[in-house]
């Protein structure tokens, strides 16, 4: 019996080894990815960081698909679907983000972020008729309540104009969107059937090569920043900011469900606003430190709403 117990006990505890760290790794590092793309706004025009993240994330990505035995061929009908993910996810997506962050602190986009299961829901309800319930748009009122409030506060202590602030707002906004759709899109039936490693391997080099396109259209010929700095993010961003944790999110889903594997975006916040508030001089006012508690307390609220 006492053998019996304590084989019980191991494997508890390795189960919730199994658990806690691969979200305390998830967490972690997106918290920090978001102050290391401020870092890469310089002389290096935005589109071209992204592309060179991505094409680096794709090619690991891939990589990692065949180190785990996973085929990389998906059809012709996967290649679309992954064209489709990664232009959402890995073109529109990021390219607003690297542009908001010229204008708002990384920890105030990071909570702006936060808000993706709202439009999560709004686009799950109307493309899957899943029901939302009224604790979760209750929730999801007080959180943006709470960024409405951290906005006032960047639109009065911007060291930029005013209507940079608005911008950085709009680009958020519209990223947060794209990233949405992408979200939603992992819900077809289509990607159910597809290796997602895989998938995501193609997404990458896709919207890699898109950004590369759409870069030099927009900025001109490839450039680079030979910067330490600059290099390092370059590979953090695109190693353990995209190939070590989508496999550990996805891992966590599988798990603990998508309603707790989604604590990451409530907690994720907090540490980016606290790593902006050492790293970039963050100031806390009567209206940003109210407004991050609102943010975080709604979206606790909409998540167990949503978990229900």
């Amino acid at each position: 019996m006492a053998e019996a117990r304590a084989g019980a006990g191991a494997t508890s505890g390795d189960k919730a080894g199994g658990i806690i760290l691969p979200f305390a790794l998830v967490t972690l590092i997106w918290s920090s990815t978001w102050i290391v793309i401020r870092d890469q706004l310089g002389s290096v025009p935005p589109s071209w960081s992204v592309c060179y993240r991505f094409l680096l994330a794709g090619i690991a990505m891939a990589a990692f698909a065949r180190m785990r035995g996973v085929s990389l061929r998906i059809g012709g009908a996967g290649l679309l679907f992954a064209a489709l993910l990664g232009t959402a996810q890995f073109v529109l997506n990021f390219n607003f983000v690297y542009r908001a962050e010229q204008y708002l602190t990384s920890g105030v986009v990071a909570v702006i972020y936060a808000m993706l299961l709202i439009p999560n829901s709004v686009l799950a309800f109307l493309a899957f008729r899943q029901p939302v319930t009224r604790g979760f748009i209750a929730g999801s009122a007080i959180a943006m309540a709470g960024i409405v409030m951290m906005l006032v506060h960047e639109y009065r202590a911007a060291d930029v104009a005013p209507d940079k602030v608005l911008l950085g707002a709009a680009f958020s906004i519209a990223g947060l969107l794209s990233a949405s759709a992408a979200n939603v899109m992992q819900g077809m039936e289509i990607a159910r059937r597809l290796p997602m490693i895989a998938v995501l391997a193609w997404a990458m080099l896709i919207g890699a090569a898109v950004d590369a396109a759409f870069a030099w259209i927009v900025a001109g010929p490839p450039v680079i920043e030979p910067r330490l700095g600059y290099l390092a993010g370059i590979a953090y961003l695109g190693i353990a900011g995209s190939v070590v944790t989508f496999p550990l999110y996805f891992r966590l889903i599988q798990h603990i469900g998508a309603g707790r594997a989604a604590y990451t975006s409530v907690l994720i916040p907090v540490i980016a606003m606290l790593i902006s508030t050492l790293l970039e001089g963050y100031r806390w006012t009567g209206f940003a430190a109210p407004g991050a508690l609102l943010a975080v307390a709604g979206m606790v609220i909409a998540l167990r709403a949503k978990k229900a």
